[in-house]
């Protein structure tokens, strides 16, 4: 698992030898101290900044690849927001479009080689999903108030089980930022995991065509998971901005 080892970019640590308790802080890591995930996530927002402001500065009428990558994924992510949220959802688009692109490009990113992957790190999902979780229930809260609450109570179903009821969906309602951010991070970290063990039997001579073979295929595989996450921790936001606009069951 050390290709998920945080380490800081100007200079060598020992992973495990941080003790603050006994001053042994050669290995502990400066909290101003930039690091291979700080490197690779503004690697990202670099590479979203390059695509959609210098790949559609043009504003052809016959738009280059760049251009044309651009503008699909805009009109994909409009029509789900547009799609699962309503038009009423439509104003909370530039949120959710940036999520996709910076879980797209994070994913997608952290298979060049001698990458890093930032989103396979709970601490950067998680952040993802609790900004998600708590910006929605706000929203919830400041447009509809205490009828918010109207989200728990399932007037139909019958009145007997509606207090069960309730506790069930309150206790589904503050798992969704852990479901949220592990789907995403644990799906990234299993690809990379898989991988990596292929490539381990790669030095072997009796194995290592079928290693190649397999390492492509995962690979080409882990393309689609990177497209795939990002589409449905897109898609699961636009669920919770619904319920926040409209809550009632």
């Amino acid at each position: 698992m050390d290709q998920f080892i945080v380490r800081p970019l100007f200079r060598d640590i020992v992973p495990g030898t941080c003790d603050a308790a006994t001053g042994v802080t050669d290995g502990c890591l400066r909290w101003f101290e930039p690091t291979n995930v700080t490197l690779w996530l503004m690697l990202a927002v670099l590479a979203i900044t390059a695509l959609f402001v210098l790949g559609t500065r043009g504003r052809a009428l016959i738009p280059s690849r760049v251009q044309s990558m651009a503008e699909l994924s805009y009109g994909m992510v409009h029509k789900i927001v547009e799609d699962v949220a309503g038009r009423d959802g439509l104003k909370y688009f530039p949120y959710v479009f940036t999520l996709f692109c910076f879980v797209l490009f994070a994913n997608l990113l952290g298979l060049l080689p001698m990458s890093f992957s930032t989103t396979s790190h709970i601490a950067v999902t998680a952040v993802l999903a609790l900004l998600v979780f708590f910006g929605v229930t706000i929203l919830g809260f400041v447009k509809n108030g205490s009828d918010f609450l109207g989200l728990f109570w399932v007037k139909s179903a019958p009145l007997a089980m509606r207090p069960l009821l309730a506790v069930i969906e309150v206790i589904s309602y503050f798992v969704r930022p852990v479901s949220h951010s592990i789907r995403l991070a644990g799906n990234v970290m299993a690809g990379h995991a898989v991988i990596k063990v292929f490539a381990a039997f790669a030095a072997i001579a009796a194995v290592s065509p079928v290693t190649i073979v397999a390492i492509t295929g995962m690979y080409a595989l882990e393309v689609l998971v990177a497209v795939i996450q990002a589409y449905v921790f897109t898609m699961l936001t636009c669920v919770y901005l619904k319920d926040a606009l409209h809550p009632a069951h």
